[in-house]
């Protein structure tokens, strides 16, 4: 037997005063309705718009083992695409144009000096961005030209999980270097597991190589449990800390120059990768880094483009379908600043 959705709909009733119907006439309603309108263009002209006020979201602040877990109110700029973000101003400049992420960081090359903060140590999803600490720990531990047997299969795990993959199968033979591109081009999980498996023989104790290696560089905000970034209650990063691995990743030539490729062809008889990063190419500059989205997580990206010398990093997480925008957005304002000393600059008032 099928279910059935049932909706209900309560009948209007006619309004009652002392039991009796009220009941207007057209000659006695025709002025009332004149008079609502004329109120209302009044209103909207003293307010300049007839657009309600909305309520603030409430966003769920990720549980960290060890932290408080608690609701967190975002700023305007989580709430609707028109409010202005919290933000980092240099003194005379125009603030960035708002943004759709809930969280969001824009760092410049070489001393790391923050130019926009936005809810920049908020707990939350990293998504793919989980797989620059993939990166970096395989690079630290492994050869390019190192063969890997492949054990993983790709389009089994694509089908299980509903994830990107690059597309390996068991029984293949690749370097590290053509797994490094299917990790950070196609944002492949298989790539993910299979390195972790190669590296330190299982993925838990891969997972503690990238804690350690998190901790190494001073970042307190993250934590994880996986080496590809599909969502689990104790994974948690944030705008800051991701910045930092993008930031950490430009500076290994080898990753920065992966993370700046449009396509790769590894060595199989498979077809050519094509980079997920649609800032390449569309964006003057864009160097990398890394997308990444889950249901959880929403939209997340670390953007890093270079002109005339300056290289800056943008890191925004939770965007909700304007990722790009924002990245995009954000690296325009910060190049559009031109006297750069690399200092770090005051808060706006």
């Amino acid at each position: 037997m099928s279910k059935l959705k049932y909706v209900y709909t309560p009948r209007r009733r006619a309004q009652r005063t002392g039991g009796a119907r009220i009941s207007l006439s057209p000659i006695l309603l025709a002025p009332l309705l004149l008079v609502v309108v004329i109120g209302g263009w009044w209103v909207a002209r003293d307010t300049g718009s007839t657009e309600p006020a909305k309520a603030p979201a409430v966003l769920a602040a990720s549980c960290a083992p060890g932290k408080a877990c608690s609701s967190v109110t975002p700023t305007p700029a989580s709430v609707s695409t028109t409010a202005r973000p919290r933000q980092l101003a240099p003194a005379g400049g125009e603030d960035p144009r708002p943004i759709t992420g809930h969280s969001a960081i824009v760092l410049e090359e070489p001393c790391g000096a923050a130019l926009f903060e936005q809810n920049v140590h908020m707990s939350v999803p990293p998504a793919s961005l989980t797989k620059i600490m993939t990166a970096l720990v395989a690079v630290d531990y492994t050869e390019p030209d190192e063969v890997v047997r492949i054990e993983v299969n790709g389009p089994e795990l694509s089908l299980e999980t509903d994830s990107t993959v690059m597309g390996i199968e068991p029984g293949m033979r690749l370097s590290m270097r053509d797994l490094l591109y299917g990790l950070l081009l196609r944002s492949g999980n298989d790539a993910a597991i299979q390195i972790a498996e190669h590296v330190a023989g299982s993925v838990p104790a891969f997972v503690r190589m990238m804690n350690e290696k998190a901790a190494a560089l001073g970042l307190t905000d993250t934590h994880f449990t996986n080496p590809h970034g599909l969502d689990d209650a104790a994974l948690y990063s944030s705008a800051h800390d991701m910045a930092v691995m993008g930031q950490e990743l430009l500076t290994n030539p080898l990753l920065a120059e992966i993370v700046r490729t449009e396509t790769y062809q590894p060595a199989w008889d498979g077809p050519a990768l094509q980079n997920l990063n649609l800032l390449l190419g569309f964006y003057e500059g864009a160097i990398g880094v890394k997308t990444g989205y889950t249901d959880l997580a929403g939209q997340t990206i670390v953007a890093a483009a270079e002109r005339d010398g300056r290289v800056i990093i943008a890191s925004v997480m939770g965007a909700k379908t304007e990722m790009y925008a924002d990245a995009s957005g954000l690296l325009e304002w910060a190049f559009s600043e031109t006297d750069s000393e690399c200092t770090p600059t005051r808060p706006a008032p």
